[in-house]
């Protein structure tokens, strides 16, 4: 029995975003998760690239997976996104897809990836030599380019990912690293897909260099510096195995990502995929407009993010919303805080409300708490005190 689909919506890529009262991004997201696929196409594939990405906001449902990734383009200081779900449920594909809703970036002409700012702020000296003098002649150091997709193989080395010493260097007697896949991340998304089947070693060194920023390589004589600004997104199916709790604990928004539910959801999103295969263009073409709206609203979003602050009472009210949870980890109020301004940027909002707080919540704090450490650290608080009491029954005289 074929299920009751909801009617054809008109192209997306010939709407006025003003005729369905679209104010946010968040609005932007609630109306394509649910669009039908059988949407008309659009006048074709002209001007599309050659790769063709499933677009993002064509995605069936998945309304949470959406939001985080989306909050992660706009503040990547959240610290990374982690998808745990079963395979196929459109993990992957989602991450694919958020290349069209980033805006071109300014990368450096330079091996050593100098730039004009840290010339500005640190006069210079703060660049190689040949980019000293290319700023003083007046030329450029930098160039446009389109934000890239940065997937890390399963057979990767510590080598592969940090770098190592250039072989073709050797021919002419002088060393030279070759930079590894964290120096291409830079200024890029970096995507692991099967996150828990990665080295631990790996994934720290991955962790450490997106939380600083940068991270140098020691190869005997040859020492390097790199910048490493990226976005992190990590992806896993729990039945292939676990991620320890400290690698864990240093993605800041974790989401569960589950099949879809409703039967009418599951078959447009069938449909949809079945036309993509046949049609790319068509598809692309027929979301090009909702795509260059949502990104429209995130470029928006992060330019007033530096000036998004939360207020005092609903700093206070989160924190004791995470000591309720018996949650340690500092990093739960940096992830919370973080993804609560994203989505008040995104809400064009200066001040960070409530209701951020709570649609971030769930996936800021999920598995944040340990019933190990809670256990350990109510036995150790009853050891310690027996321990008091012996120190006292020795020495009264001290006073606690």
């Amino acid at each position: 029995m074929t299920p009751d689909l909801p009617s054809p919506l008109p192209n997306p890529s010939c709407e006025d975003p003003q005729q369905n009262g679209i104010r946010s991004l968040k609005e932007l997201i609630d109306l394509v998760s649910g669009r039908s696929p059988a949407a008309e196409a659009g006048e074709g594939d002209a001007g599309l690239a050659e790769h063709i990405h499933f677009p993002f906001l064509a995605l069936v449902g998945q309304r949470e997976m959406k939001l985080a990734l989306l909050l992660s383009l706009i503040n990547p200081s959240v610290g990374g996104v982690l998808l745990v779900g079963a395979r196929g449920t459109g993990k992957t594909t989602a991450v694919r897809g958020l290349l069209d809703l980033l805006p071109d970036v300014e990368r450096s002409k330079c091996f050593y990836g100098c730039l004009p700012e840290e010339i500005k702020s640190g006069g210079p000296e703060a660049v190689c030599p040949a980019c000293a003098q290319k700023y003083a002649r007046g030329e450029s150091l930098t160039f446009v380019d389109r934000v890239r997709l940065v997937e890390l193989p399963l057979n990767a080395t510590l080598d592969d990912v940090v770098g190592t010493i250039d072989e073709r260097s050797r021919v002419h007697e002088r060393l030279r690293l070759k930079p590894g896949i964290l120096a291409r991340a830079h200024l890029n998304i970096l995507y692991i897909d099967e996150i828990n089947l990665l080295s631990e070693n790996i994934i720290s060194a991955i962790l450490d260099a997106g939380a600083q920023g940068s991270y140098t390589v020691r190869r005997g004589p040859v020492v390097a510096n790199y910048k490493a600004r990226f976005i992190l997104i990590g992806s896993m199916n729990p039945e292939e195995g676990e991620l320890s709790s400290q690698i864990m604990d240093r993605f800041g928004l974790r989401v569960l990502v589950r099949g879809l539910e409703e039967k009418n959801e599951r078959y447009n999103a069938y449909e949809l995929a079945q036309k993509f295969r046949q049609h790319p263009y068509q598809v692309s073409a027929a979301f090009r407009h909702s795509t260059s709206l949502a990104a429209s609203e995130i470029q928006h979003a992060r330019s007033i993010l530096d000036e998004v602050h939360i207020s005092a009472e609903i700093a206070n009210q989160s924190i004791a919303l995470i000591q309720s949870l018996h949650i340690d980890s500092l990093r739960a109020e940096i992830s919370l805080f973080e993804a609560a301004r994203a989505h008040a940027a995104a809400e064009n909002r200066l001040e960070v409300t409530a209701d951020d707080i709570s649609s971030v919540a769930p996936f800021a704090l999920r598995w944040r708490y340990s019933p190990f450490m809670q256990s350990f650290l109510t036995n150790q608080a009853q050891a310690d005190d027996e321990l008091d009491k012996t120190i006292q029954k020795f020495f009264p005289e001290v006073a606690k």
